[in-house]
């Protein structure tokens, strides 16, 4: 049976992704730092017998290190992480930022993220047979900012850089690592959009949204690639949304 791990799986497009990949025949390992949230993703979900929750900080190397560790316990391999888990800031012009407000979307979404990447990258190298996949959630942000975006922008930019370097260096382990970049999805996290948010010309105005869902499914089809093909990055966006000529 193949195995995935989700991080931020308690809501979102983690949990999207979860539920689509339970869905699909995966042992999916869930984690978070809210047990009652993860639960409550594998309770919408009609295979519990192949979903096992394990809280973990992201941010944590300890608890990063405990997490697999437990993954190998229980599962024996690795052939699937779903890089999700991310934080953000309130929008906040540049010249306003505070180093605790930088470090608070830096110490998730780039030092989590290579925590976690760093991890499964070992397992997948060091079990047998050798390999896996890693998919990193990007963003449009890690190619076009929005305004007063400067902590999750950066980090979305190094999310790029680290998928590169990730897909290049697996290549000799039989690693393949791709990026998926989210366009508003609707999740509580963007649930603003409907009412309205920054614009490049300094208006506020609603954005369309997408099912979260479509990014589950998204997930489910880079994950089934065989192991000769890998989809490096790839943009999945309300239809009708600001990115193509945004500003």
């Amino acid at each position: 049976m193949r195995t995935a791990v989700v991080t931020g799986a308690g809501s979102g497009v983690g949990r999207a992704a979860a539920l689509a990949l339970l869905a699909e025949g995966w042992f999916v390992v869930l984690t978070g730092r809210r047990r009652e949230a993860l639960d409550e993703t594998i309770g919408l979900s009609a295979a519990v017998d192949r979903a096992l929750a394990v809280t973990a900080d992201v941010a944590d190397p300890a608890s990063v290190a405990a997490l697999f560790a437990r993954v190998s316990e229980v599962c024996g391999r690795l052939d699937l992480l779903f890089n999700n888990a991310g934080n953000n800031t309130p929008s906040t012009n540049f010249g306003d930022l505070t180093f605790e407000q930088w470090t608070h979307v830096i110490d998730v979404n780039l030092n989590g993220a290579f925590l976690c990447a760093n991890a499964a990258y070992r397992m997948m190298r060091d079990q047998t047979p050798q390999g896996g996949r890693i998919i990193n959630n990007g963003s449009i942000s890690a190619h076009t900012p929005r305004p007063g975006s400067a902590p999750y922008t950066a980090t979305k930019h190094a999310i790029t850089g680290l998928t590169k370097t990730i897909a290049l260096d697996g290549r000799v382990h039989n690693i393949a690592c791709g990026q998926i970049d989210i366009g508003n999805a609707a999740t509580p996290m963007t649930r603003r959009m409907t009412t309205g948010v920054p614009q490049a010309d300094g208006s506020i105005r609603a954005e369309p949204t997408m099912d979260v869902e479509v990014v589950g499914r998204t997930i489910v089809y880079m994950a089934g690639l065989p192991a000769d093909a890998n989809a490096m990055f790839l943009t999945v966006m309300a239809t009708s949304m600001p990115y193509a000529g945004r500003g």
